[in-house]
């Protein structure tokens, strides 16, 4: 009996603080200092978020105390330089963020009303894309000039939680989430490809089989990178589990790593190309390679378009596979 009323108290506790909330939220809480509420939550640091936002990590302290004498609760509490969210702030999260969502819903509408292809377009990216997206969007604002883009970049499985969270309008990858529903539009191929230093004695051997990789160590990207399943997904096929060296979350250490000799990967053809140019990094020709996926452009069914978002779309299926030909179609017929 006592663990039911416990139960039940911690219930209608949970009920108050949320009604709370909501009540603050709508009644004192200025956007200016949701969106910062939401930036310190996602990186759980003052300093990262005043960064993100371009604010002094003073102001950011300023807005969070006001924001917690407006809710009458802490949000955050503070060990050093540690940063957590409070019981109460994981409720304020989920409040903010809807109604983040909801205010860009009201401004792409009043965009889309207006015919204007202007304001802020966010745009998600795995980090393979920085290799060759940054020239397109060049491209692309030269010709949109009223549009400010702002670029939000992970591996797969944070632009999936940036694209579940509306923290973006449309973003650039490759495999596309089958956990959300979203609309997934392929725009050009995608090579991966086995690669070693220049010296290495596959190199010798015309057209290496999979078995013939499991002698030598593995670099490879972290869990959750679409490249890191690409390459498990061929390796279990050839009934081959490779033995990882080290693991890191950057194209170019990667690279660095393998041109050092302390072993082989597999990376996307679009992140070597002035490695391949300069033969400092070499391509093995492993029996049924290169592996062929798709970049695609993504976004969320639920949500609607700006007129911005609507061009950025346009343009990459329109313009991308070109420059990505044009760019890269010759490296794997380069030299090793």
């Amino acid at each position: 009996m006592e663990r039911t009323i416990s139960t039940l108290l911690n219930k209608v506790n949970s009920r108050f603080i949320e009604f709370k909330l909501s009540y603050y939220l709508m009644k004192n809480a200025t956007f200016r200092q949701l969106r910062v509420f939401a930036e310190v939550a996602k990186h759980l640091s003052f300093a990262r978020a005043a960064e993100a936002m371009h604010l002094t990590p003073p102001a950011v302290t300023m807005q969070i105390k006001e924001l917690e004498g407006h809710v009458g609760l802490p949000l955050f509490e503070r060990s050093g330089r540690k940063v957590a969210l409070t019981t109460a702030g994981e409720y304020m999260l989920v409040y903010a963020r809807k109604m983040l969502a909801t205010l860009k819903d009201a401004e792409d509408a009043a965009a889309r009303l207006q015919q204007v292809e202007a304001g802020t377009l966010t745009i998600g990216m795995v980090s393979t894309a920085k290799y060759f997206l940054p020239r397109l969007l060049s491209q692309f604002q030269r010709e949109h000039t009223g549009v400010d883009i702002r670029l939000a970049v992970g591996n797969r499985e944070q632009l999936v939680n940036m694209l579940q969270g509306n923290e973006v309008d449309i973003a650039v990858m490759g495999r596309p989430p089958k956990e959300l529903a979203t609309r997934a539009e392929p725009f050009a191929a995608h090579p991966h490809v086995f690669v070693a230093p220049t010296d290495h004695p596959l190199l010798r051997v015309g057209h290496p089989t999979v078995e013939s990789l499991r002698p030598y160590g593995f670099i490879v990207r972290e869990r959750g990178s679409g490249t890191r399943a690409a390459m498990e997904k061929f390796l279990s096929e050839g009934r081959l589990e490779p033995h990882i060296h080290m693991e890191m979350s950057s194209n170019e250490t990667i690279k660095q790593a393998v041109m050092a000799g302390m072993g082989i990967s597999f990376l996307s053809l679009h992140t070597i190309g002035l490695e391949l140019e300069h033969k400092l990094i070499a391509v093995l020709d492993v029996e049924g390679t290169p592996i062929v996926r798709a970049w695609n452009v993504v976004h969320t069914l639920s949500k609607l378009l700006s007129p911005a978002a609507e061009a950025f779309r346009y343009f990459m299926l329109e313009r991308a596979e070109a420059h990505l030909a044009d760019t890269y179609g010759r490296l794997l017929s380069l030299p090793g």
